[in-house]
């Protein structure tokens, strides 16, 4: 089964994000946060690590949707309600900061750049 885009691409329909991370089986969740700043700089913060390496990201500043692109091509939505503000401000953005969290203690364990392909309608 295929999507079509807003720019009249088709792509796979795939599972959502946690089909990717680690950890997600015993009923714990995965948590992400976007967080963007005024000129750009983006960080993602996500408490499972990812199963396969992560390719890019892909965000439509037109309909907010992010998508994590993986190594095999797959693709999984975030699932996050992003804003217009965000839309705004990741305009600029040509990267993103991943950032692990440790999902006991909240605090960073690692972290790693990841290219950020924007689209627009």
């Amino acid at each position: 089964m295929n999507e079509t885009t807003e720019q009249g691409r088709e792509r796979p329909v795939y599972g959502d994000l946690t089909d990717f991370v680690y950890g997600c089986e015993d009923g714990s969740p995965l948590n992400i946060q976007v967080a963007v700043k005024e000129d750009g700089r983006c960080a993602i913060f996500h408490n499972k690590p990812f199963k396969n390496a992560l390719s890019w990201l892909e965000f439509d500043l037109s309909t907010y949707r992010l998508d994590f692109v993986m190594d095999d091509g797959e693709i999984r939505d975030a699932g996050l309600p992003l804003t217009k503000d965000v839309s705004k401000n990741m305009q600029n953005s040509h990267q993103v900061l991943m950032i692990l969290l440790d999902d006991q203690t909240g605090e960073a364990k690692e972290g790693h750049y990841i290219p950020l392909i924007l689209h627009r309608a």
